[in-house]
């Protein structure tokens, strides 16, 4: 069982797109959704500064945008299954066949703009908890009034909250663990804090004609794999303002026999995640178009 999977925000660096617009038709494909989208995908991927990308607004789109020209150059339908990190869903939802490319990225458009808006109301921020028990992490972040949005597995719990609530965090860590990371971020996501997005994402979603995924589409939810194309959206809708539970989708590839993983371009923060937490799986990390040639190898290994 090979295993496709897609990161979430946080993953972009400045310039991280330019080698993927040398590929044949890939700048002229990313101005077309540039232009569908109204947002230059091509200035913030090659030009655009660490500030710049940071924007919620921006980096959502550009990281689908990223992830599907990662899969398209892959050029392989040997995967058995797919799932996203956060925005990353968006991304496995288009591999899967449950939205078009278009209409992935008018969705994600429109979810980074509601979440930039939500973001905008109080300073929140997020911060990542390196090591400790997890009751003992998640109780600490409770009673600091904090939100464990993302239960990454490996040992990482993603902290959310408003900024005076992630100071206290960084001064005051868990019982246990190694140290606290700011994350650059700029809200406090998969929290109460952008219920206001999840209104506007559920009118959104209206206007979609979901498939039914093609492949098994694990939910980062719950872990489960999800068989429905309207309950993939709206899933999709509700996960804006609800923790993201990637530590159960890497249980559910292992009950699933997974046997390899390929991360899309951003790659990198979910095999890392992988190598901790599925000891013994191959993984590659697409960064460049020069880890094509790896995948490639690895997936002609496994299907041979």
């Amino acid at each position: 069982m090979l295993v496709l999977v897609a990161p979430g925000q946080g993953a972009q660096t400045p310039g991280f797109l330019t080698p993927w617009l040398e590929l044949p038709g890939a700048a002229e494909r990313v101005a077309g959704w540039s232009d569908a989208i109204g947002l230059d995908l091509v200035h913030y991927g090659t030009k655009a500064d660490e500030d710049e990308i940071r924007d919620t607004a921006v980096a959502q789109p550009l990281l689908v945008a990223a992830g599907l020209l990662s899969a398209s150059a892959l050029n392989t339908s040997a995967f058995g299954a797919v799932a996203g990190h956060s925005v990353g869903e968006i991304t496995a939802a288009a591999y899967a066949g449950v939205l078009g490319e278009g209409d992935a990225l008018s969705f994600v458009r429109k979810r980074g703009l509601a979440m930039a808006e939500a973001a905008a109301v109080t300073e929140t921020g997020m911060a990542a908890v390196l090591g400790g028990d997890q009751d003992v992490v998640v109780a600490h972040l409770q009673n600091l009034g904090l939100t464990p949005a993302n239960i990454n597995g490996a040992g990482q719990i993603v902290a959310a909250g408003t900024a005076e609530q992630i100071a206290d965090l960084v001064a005051n860590k868990p019982e246990g663990s190694m140290k606290v990371v700011a994350l650059k971020v700029a809200g406090a996501f998969h929290t109460h804090h952008m219920a206001p997005a999840v209104a506007t994402l559920a009118e959104a979603a209206q206007a979609l004609a979901p498939a039914d995924p093609a492949l098994k589409y694990v939910s980062n939810k719950d872990g489960l794999v999800v068989e429905s194309g309207a309950d993939v959206v709206a899933r999709l809708v509700g996960q804006v303002a609800n923790p993201v539970r990637w530590d159960l989708c890497m249980e559910a590839f292992s009950k699933l026999g997974v046997t390899g993983i390929v991360e899309l371009s951003p790659g990198g923060t979910l095999t890392g995640l992988a190598k901790r937490a599925l000891k013994g799986v191959p993984n590659v990390a697409l960064k460049t178009p020069d880890d094509l040639d790896k995948a490639a190898k690895l997936i002609a290994e496994l299907t041979a």
